[in-house]
């Protein structure tokens, strides 16, 4: 035969003989680099290679002497010879760069890519945006067009320094808080994208009147910034009748609304929803915006009330509206009762390596509450724990408040941290 038919058959023979030589070769190039971190000699791989393709070619009958004395033997060995160094480099490369310790925690624990990260001062922020469309949760009732909108073209600022995991947490906190959803399942990717299943909120009015009141709606002249939440007392003739207001709606508040829908339609409007005869608008996403608050004027309250309540109210003629001040927010007095005793309050989330133990013993240092997060959880954290209900030791991962002198504080911050 002539010389380019040999070396045709050659590469056919190399190709059909080095199959299985690459494999073995990749596989213990992968197997010694990954667990003992040698690479595997050169040598040796030609050494196995041709030992393999010399079994494998005698049980496929290649071994012949017309075969054996033709250059189709050189081109063939020469095949095997490259696939077998290439799978074996292939496999040490791999064995190399994938990591030792692998695990469902660290793989839940993955964090934001650098390149979507921005700093603010010394911290890092990342903007999350949603990705595709928002999806209806199975089970309930598909979103409105105006809520869906609302949260396709929404983004929100996180910390950048935590785990995806707890982004996913705060972001679904974010969402129940700002628009009242029954239920959420968010999912963040490396690059700040989150991917977003919503159900609607399952009920109006009714699951903001406390157990035990009634929910009455009065005509009567509204107080400017009277918002809900605001404790009134409500004059009807000779009786003063007190009550949490649950919404509070006028003419102008209508107007409003109106004016700012038509300015920008990305943001959440005063969406009118019918529920005991008036009508009141969607919430903004803070608790107590100004724009929650009434502009004031003459329109309707509802507010809960006790049921003895309820005939007197609906009664009157003329009801007049107080508003009754809610003092002085415990909260905060108990905050700057802490900073004035020379104590500071960190929050910070336990690391793995940290040194929970030694730091907790500190008698310098108050675990005021703790958020744990287990296994039994899938890695999510529910409730915090108050004072003295913290009874088992803390954990890697569980989220605490804790109080002290700064300098002990900190310290013990930097020793959880870890």
């Amino acid at each position: 035969m002539t010389l380019p038919v040999e070396v045709l058959l050659g590469l056919y023979l190399g190709l059909l003989t080095g199959i299985v030589p690459a494999f073995v070769s990749g596989s213990l190039g992968f197997l010694v680099r990954y667990f003992t971190g040698v690479t595997l000699p050169g040598f040796g791989v030609v050494v196995l290679a041709l030992s393999i393709a010399s079994v494998q070619g005698g049980l496929l009958g290649l071994v012949e002497p017309n075969i054996a004395q033709s250059p189709r033997l050189l081109v063939a060995v020469l095949v095997v010879l490259m696939l077998a160094l290439y799978a074996h480099n292939q496999g040490d490369k791999l064995g190399a760069e994938l990591p030792r310790r692998l695990s469902f925690t660290s793989i839940r624990q993955r964090t934001l890519s650098t390149d979507v990260v921005e700093l603010v001062g010394n911290m890092g922020r990342v903007t999350v945006r949603p990705t595709g469309e928002i999806r209806n949760m199975e089970g309930y009732p598909p979103l409105s067009p105006d809520l869906h909108r609302t949260i396709k073209t929404g983004s929100w600022s996180l910390p950048a320094d935590i785990p995806l995991s707890e982004l996913e947490i705060r972001l679904e906190e974010r969402l129940r808080t700002d628009h009242d959803l029954a239920d959420v399942d968010v999912t963040i990717d490396e690059q700040a994208r989150a991917t977003i299943i919503a159900a609607p909120p399952s009920s109006g009015l009714s699951r903001r009147v406390p157990e035990g009141k009634r929910a009455v709606s009065i005509a009567t002249l509204v107080p400017t910034g009277l918002a809900r939440g605001d404790t009134v007392a409500i004059r009807a003739g000779d009786r003063s009748v007190s009550g949490s207001v649950l919404s509070a709606r006028t003419e102008l508040d209508e107007e409003r609304s109106k004016a700012a829908v038509g300015d920008d339609a990305d943001e959440p409007g005063g969406t009118p929803v019918p529920d005991g005869g008036e009508t009141e608008p969607e919430p903004e996403p803070a608790a107590r915006t100004s724009a929650a608050a009434s502009v004031g004027g003459v329109g309707r309250v509802t507010v809960a009330v006790a049921r003895r309540d309820v005939k007197p109210l609906l009664e009157a003629e003329n009801p007049r509206l107080v508003v009754r001040s809610r003092g002085t927010s415990r909260e905060f007095e108990a905050f700057a009762l802490v900073k004035r005793a020379g104590y500071v309050i960190r929050r910070v989330t336990i690391g793995s390596s940290g040194a929970v133990d030694e730091t907790v013993s500190s008698s310098d240092v108050l675990v005021l509450a703790v958020r744990r997060q287990g296994s039994e959880t899938s890695g999510r954290r529910h409730g915090w724990v108050f004072g003295t209900g913290i009874e088992r030791r803390l954990e890697a991962g569980d989220e605490v408040f804790v109080a002290g002198p700064e300098a002990a504080t900190e310290a013990f911050v930097e020793g959880v941290a870890r």
